[in-house]
């Protein structure tokens, strides 16, 4: 039998920070080859620079303008233009923010349109895109208005898995944003992600408080009480998940009790990253969770200060794809087991 492998997609991300390094490094493997087929986002004149730059004089790739043409034993270049783009490491510019988004965009039709299986998303400069999109915030909220569903920012480590109830807000804005319904929201969506992409059958889930100590009985302010406890008694009945909180988030990682859950639920974004990047820097993925389709990235930026050095570790945009890799099997798995479910007896029903 001929094994299946998914086609996972690459953007390039922005060609003047470390994007196309980390991505040249993480496919010039021939153990990859064996369980995916990847497809790079970009151009022939592109990736033959950082080709050369990087001297993998013994790294062939197949460029291709369409997917009836992709070569499952090659790493494959999908065309997205054509023209020579000036290459100025380390320097942020608005052409190379719009050839980011260029192959962003080609990538993300793609991924919705299912011509590949997954989308592994090269760091980008949000700013310069922002100039040229107004509505852009990111890769997590842009691939899920593409999608038109929900998402959650996701990140998965060796050791931790923790997610956000709000994303790229304003530290000021937070509270605002946090409501009950958001809270479930979030909650079902972690959930949902434990069940069906990781294999969990009884997911742990941990709350994180908005407020310094959770609030301290309303001294140090009511969201706990008022919003996140009744969001968490919610799932008391609940039968496929065990949702627990609102921890004071410098107890709860100084004691290290993240290592007691299968994941966590952080309430904005510097509360979940501190600690995820001192533990997951070099290994970390970002995953956006809650949609159909699947989107990985490795969890740094660009990096503009090391581009002109290619020194740049890879591990991450690694972990990255072969994130993707395994959340697509355990989908496939999980779609299997949930086909036709046998129906409970009352004898079951009732022990």
């Amino acid at each position: 039998m001929i094994k299946f492998k998914p086609i996972v997609g690459i953007s390039q991300g922005d060609i003047n920070g470390i994007g196309p390094e980390v991505i040249l490094k993480s496919v010039h493997n021939n153990e990859l080859l064996d369980i995916c087929t990847p497809v790079i986002f970009s151009s022939q004149k592109t990736i033959t620079y950082f080709k050369k730059a990087l001297q993998m004089n013994d790294f062939n790739f197949h460029p291709i303008k369409n997917f009836s043409q992709i070569n499952p034993k090659k790493v494959n270049v999908f065309i997205c233009y054509e023209e020579e783009v000036p290459i100025d490491l380390g320097q942020p510019t608005a052409e190379s923010a719009q050839y980011a988004f260029i192959s962003l965009e080609v990538g993300v039709q793609a991924l919705v349109s299912k011509q590949i299986h997954a989308l592994v998303t090269a760091p980008l400069n949000k700013y310069f895109i922002q100039k040229l999109r107004e509505e852009f915030r990111g890769h997590t909220e842009y691939i899920a208005w593409k999608a038109k569903e929900k998402a959650l920012m996701f990140f998965l480590g060796k050791d931790i898995k923790i997610a956000l109830a709000t994303v790229h807000t304003p530290l000021s804005n937070v509270s605002k944003l946090i409501t009950k319904d958001l809270l479930i929201d979030k909650i079902n969506l972690l959930k949902q992600s434990l069940l069906q992409d990781f294999q969990i059958r009884l997911p742990k889930i941990a709350v994180l408080s908005l407020n310094p100590h959770a609030g301290e009985n309303d001294l140090l302010g009511n969201e706990e009480n008022e919003i996140v406890v009744p969001a968490i008694q919610s799932f008391q009945e609940a039968k496929d998940a065990l949702v627990y909180g609102p921890f004071a988030s410098d107890a709860f990682f100084g004691k290290y009790l993240y290592k007691k859950f299968d994941a966590v639920l952080a309430m904005y974004h510097d509360q979940a990253l501190i600690p995820f990047k001192m533990l997951e820097f070099e290994t970390g993925v970002n995953f956006t969770a809650g949609l159909s389709v699947i989107r990985t990235s490795p969890d740094h930026g660009p990096a503009y200060d090391i581009a002109q050095n290619f020194c740049a570790h890879h591990q991450s945009m690694l972990s990255a794809i072969y994130a993707a890799i395994d959340i697509f099997n355990n989908r496939k798995l999980y779609k299997e087991i949930s086909k036709n479910p046998l129906k409970a007896s009352e004898k079951i029903k009732e022990h």
